[in-house]
């Protein structure tokens, strides 16, 4: 995990950032430091696993407030949030944003490398789930759209005469697009198809069917 995994350490203050940069380079950790969200922001990230220790408490725009920029924009690294105050509301809000925990300096390192394994490992199945649901969208677009629009009948329970009348064209005409879809999509039966549709849906977070 390690090996490719990229920890994100933002904190205005540069001591801290240096310590926990030293620590989790003797860890295995690649990291990258940053001293503010801005400058955070500014640099792509790259397309690997990752984490971000973020500092609650900062000049400028706060710890939470690049939580939800990052939210806005659809970016899912797993965020860890590290404070030197016990303030119980930013945890409440930090935690039902979605943050992967919530941690008061100093950190044991035990206890920091446990966050961040446990945060990684979120990301890295986030990635292959979404790797999944791109192997199956690639699999549907072998389906031509008449055998597509069919498929999306079946799948969500229509029978072959409401597909028919739905589409302007025969039962048999449906039956043999069926057969067709579920040739193309290596499926033995009705229920192997929904079972495809079902898992797509919860990879793209509920948008297929369309």
């Amino acid at each position: 995990m390690t090996a490719t995994s990229l920890i994100h350490i933002v904190d205005d203050d540069e001591s801290m950032r240096a310590a926990l940069q030293r620590l989790l380079t003797e860890g295995g950790f690649q990291t990258r430091v940053y001293g503010s969200t801005g400058e955070f922001l500014l640099e792509p990230l790259p397309d690997q696993p990752a984490c971000l220790l973020l500092d609650v408490r900062m000049p400028g725009p706060s710890g939470l407030e690049l939580q939800a920029a990052l939210r806005r924009q659809n970016v899912m690294v797993p965020v860890i949030f590290l404070t030197g105050y016990a303030d119980v509301g930013s945890s409440v809000r930090a935690m039902k944003a979605g943050a992967a925990d919530f941690l008061e300096k100093p950190v044991e390192p035990a206890v920091l490398f446990a966050a961040i394994r446990s945060a990684l490992a979120q990301d890295e199945s986030r990635r292959a789930a979404g790797e999944a649901a791109e192997r199956q969208r690639r699999r549907l677009d072998v389906l031509t759209p008449q055998q597509r629009e069919v498929f999306e009948g079946i799948v969500v329970g229509k029978l072959n005469k409401q597909i028919a009348h739905e589409l302007g064209i025969s039962e048999r005409t449906v039956k043999t697009r069926r057969a067709e879809v579920m040739a193309k999509l290596d499926a033995d039966s009705l229920a192997e198809l929904v079972r495809q549709a079902e898992q797509l849906g919860r990879l793209s977070n509920g948008d297929w069917p369309p």
